[in-house]
């Protein structure tokens, strides 16, 4: 098995989950077309989503780029992921301190499963932390 195709497939995988996935799921009206939101926070979830699928857009000319440095130009590709991953992790633990929650009662509902009630993103993205994680696991080691 070639360790370096599959860091690149997860790799895309996690690229596309926050380049792609976070326009369907934010830019809609649970989030940048939402009356209730103020407009300069619907301005701050236009301004993230769009730097995300730019971030994305680089990150897969890195990874899948002919040339030179291949794995060089895939650390740095998760890299980008690690930022955009860690950041919303950083965002939900420190939620006690700005006011923030997880969700909206007018936006996307938890999931039910297993009798908890897990949170969509926090779902989706500790997976997406999975697959990154493997992926620079398979970069490591050679």
């Amino acid at each position: 098995m070639d360790k370096l195709l599959v860091a690149k497939i997860l790799l895309t995988i996690v690229t596309l989950a926050y380049g792609l996935v976070t326009v369907k799921a934010d830019f809609n009206k649970t989030h940048a077309t939402n009356p209730l939101w103020t407009g300069h926070a619907r301005f701050h979830v236009v301004w993230q989503i769009t730097s995300y699928v730019g971030i994305a857009a680089i990150a897969l000319l890195l990874i899948w780029m002919p040339g030179a440095l291949a794995r060089e130009r895939l650390y740095l590709a998760a890299a980008f992921a690690v930022v955009v991953y860690g950041a919303f992790m950083i965002a939900l633990a420190v939620m006690p301190i700005y006011g923030g929650r997880a969700n909206d009662d007018n936006g996307y509902p938890p999931i039910a499963a297993a009798g908890m009630r897990l949170d969509l993103n926090v779902t989706v993205f500790s997976g997406m932390i999975v697959l990154l994680l493997i992926a620079i696991a398979l970069l490591a080691s050679g």
